[in-house]
């Protein structure tokens, strides 16, 4: 049964919670459903989701200003998309962040609240926003090229910061709730130190066996290039199902110490050892915590993780650190339209090994990766699962529109969900 719709909706951060009041103006839904829509949940199910919906911009304020109207054809296909699929529990990655939840809420008011070419509007009483380490300026020479750049909008700077951006905040995260969040016991991990990870996979000078990074770089160098967030969420069956969210480095856009591949790598690695009893006590948290999960609380780790088990440029062990967890159930949530854009595009998609059903992002096919799955939502094994997929409609489906090919209406990567049972 689902929480019923609060005519206040709750937008939390790390400090307080913010109050913004509903529009919600629901639009008649098609008469005939497309393909691509899945059923909803059942009665005691509960449905989460994970969204890379490329809603970032390139300076700092412009994703708040263009969702203060209507008029953002983008963020309608992305609020179409959402009201289609209708998840409980969304995580938004690449979605700007701002110190107040302004785009946020906007996002919410303006988008998701109104319904989109004839698709049912939908309201989140409960939302999560923190800030991220993209954008924010390290004060060490990251990058390599013997310079510490501080100034914003300068040269150099968004490679810099704790993870790459053009400002503080940039390819942020927000989680939409159908349930209320916990926030009172909700623990982020956005300064844990990549060197205090027992074993840490940092990059070396493949010419001297030197460490890459200075001492100083090492001092400060933050694991997360967002952040790591457990957001427990309370679906109202006595135990809260904890959220861990992330949205780890691409392996990408590095050179040959492979910096960026080895902190995808031990970003992902940080959930592996979360949720595995007492391989997660030399973690802290933001406020002093230690330690990992309590054991046998049920989880879902979703996001958008830049890793795919058998293709791309990732490291061959990332993404299967979860995906082979004794703990974690693996739903292989999959679509025929990926199957149909993998050999309609060709590429590096016919060199691939991995199933095309399975992708989750739409990406360059010449010189490649081609198309990758690297979204995921991945339940405890204590979690049963009911039903999953990834939102990619065919190309005789009448909500190809909202996904497409590049030039993408709304973004490279799909909406993927998971169905599971209420713990």
């Amino acid at each position: 049964m689902r929480p019923p719709v609060s005519p206040r909706r709750r937008v939390a951060s790390t400090a307080t919670l913010v109050l913004a009041a509903s529009a919600l103006v629901a639009a008649p839904a098609s008469a005939e459903v497309p393909s691509s829509v899945p059923e909803p949940p059942g009665r005691h199910e509960v449905r989460f989701a994970t969204f890379n919906t490329a809603l970032e911009r390139p300076s700092q304020g412009a994703l708040a200003a263009e969702l203060a109207t209507p008029d953002s054809v983008q963020a309608r296909n992305v609020a179409e998309i959402i009201q289609h699929v209708r998840p409980d529990v969304l995580l938004v990655n690449e979605f700007d962040h701002d110190e107040d939840g302004e785009g946020a809420r906007l996002f919410q008011d303006n988008y998701l609240s109104v319904g989109q070419s004839g698709a049912e509007a939908i309201d989140y009483p409960y939302v999560y926003t923190a800030p991220v380490n993209t954008g924010v300026p390290s004060g060490a020479d990251l990058d390599g090229d013997g310079e510490a750049v501080m100034e914003p909008g300068s040269p150099g700077y968004a490679e810099d910061a704790f993870g790459y951006g053009a400002f503080p905040g940039q390819y942020g995260m927000v989680v939409y709730s159908m349930y209320p969040i916990v926030t009172e016991r909700v623990r982020t991990f956005r300064t844990f130190r990549w060197a205090d990870m027992p074993d840490a996979l940092l990059p070396t000078d493949p010419g001297t066996g030197e460490s890459y990074y200075s001492e100083e770089a090492l001092e400060v160098l933050r694991l997360s290039s967002k952040s790591h967030w457990d957001i427990p969420v309370d679906t109202g069956r006595g135990r809260p199902v904890h959220l861990l969210a992330s949205h780890p480095t691409p392996p990408a856009f590095d050179g040959p110490e492979r910096r960026n591949v080895l902190r995808n790598h031990d970003e992902i690695r940080f959930w592996a050892d979360y949720v595995t009893p007492r391989a997660g006590s030399y973690i802290y948290d933001d406020e002093g915590g230690r330690g990992g999960l309590p054991v046998g609380a049920p989880f879902v780790i979703a996001g958008d993780l830049n890793a795919d088990p058998n293709d791309g440029d990732g490291h061959p062990e990332a993404v299967t650190q979860l995906l082979e967890h004794p703990g974690i159930t693996d739903p292989r949530p999959a679509s025929q339209g990926g199957r149909g854009a993998a050999q309609r595009q060709g590429g590096a998609n016919d060199d691939h090994v991995g199933d095309p059903g399975l992708d989750s992002a739409d990406f360059a096919d010449e010189p490649g990766p081609g198309n990758l799955r690297v979204d995921y939502v991945l339940p405890s094994r204590i979690v049963p699962v009911r039903a999953s997929g990834v939102f990619w409609p065919t190309v005789d489906d009448s909500l190809f529109r909202l996904t497409g090919d590049y030039p993408f209406p709304s973004s490279d990567h799909r909406l993927v969900w998971v169905d599971l049972v209420r713990p």
